[in-house]
């Protein structure tokens, strides 16, 4: 079973004058595809900050997947795309295109996603929005594939031929 963490990037909440509605409805998605949240957190729009707390979990083991929601779109402040391509080793393209792609059958503005993804030793990072809707929608997207990619990432087996589907 591999462990998530939830990262809600968002200068209103994490002033307190917004809830947090993106981070609570990721961690449950992800709770009931099998993926206990073992840690979430709100941080401001602030690059060194996210690039702070994308480092710690992923260096120090906590969690297998990190999940990040906010800051994927064109405001200024929208700068977690940044933070996760500073602190990933390897990016992981696929990802966010088929995030992209399937958003895209519900409405043309998923092009203007700038999300990402890659992985930081043995923890794959992936941006959602910050749209509860959207957030959810692009998670179910790719959630199917995880597992297999995790499994990967982790070195067990490395033969993929030999994981089922």
């Amino acid at each position: 079973m591999y462990k998530a963490a939830v990262i809600t990037v968002s200068d209103r909440c994490h002033r307190n004058e917004r809830t947090d509605e993106g981070g609570p409805l990721v961690a449950g998605v992800l709770e009931t595809a099998g993926f206990p949240v073992i840690y979430t957190a709100i941080v401001p729009d602030e690059q060194e900050q996210i690039e702070a707390v994308l480092r710690e979990i992923s260096d120090s083991g906590k969690a297998d997947l990190l999940v990040t929601t906010g800051g994927t779109g064109f405001a200024p402040r929208d700068v977690t795309p940044e933070a996760t391509l500073a602190v990933c080793e390897r990016l992981t393209p696929g990802i966010p295109e088929a995030m992209r792609y399937a958003s895209m059958q519900i409405t043309n503005r998923a092009m203007l996603s700038r999300a990402q993804a890659g992985i930081r030793k043995k923890t794959l990072i992936i941006n959602l929005p910050g749209s509860p809707k959207a957030a959810k929608e692009n998670l179910s997207a790719v959630l199917p594939a995880l597992e297999h990619g995790l499994t990967m990432l982790q070195g067990e087996p490395s033969d993929c031929a030999k994981i089922k589907d």
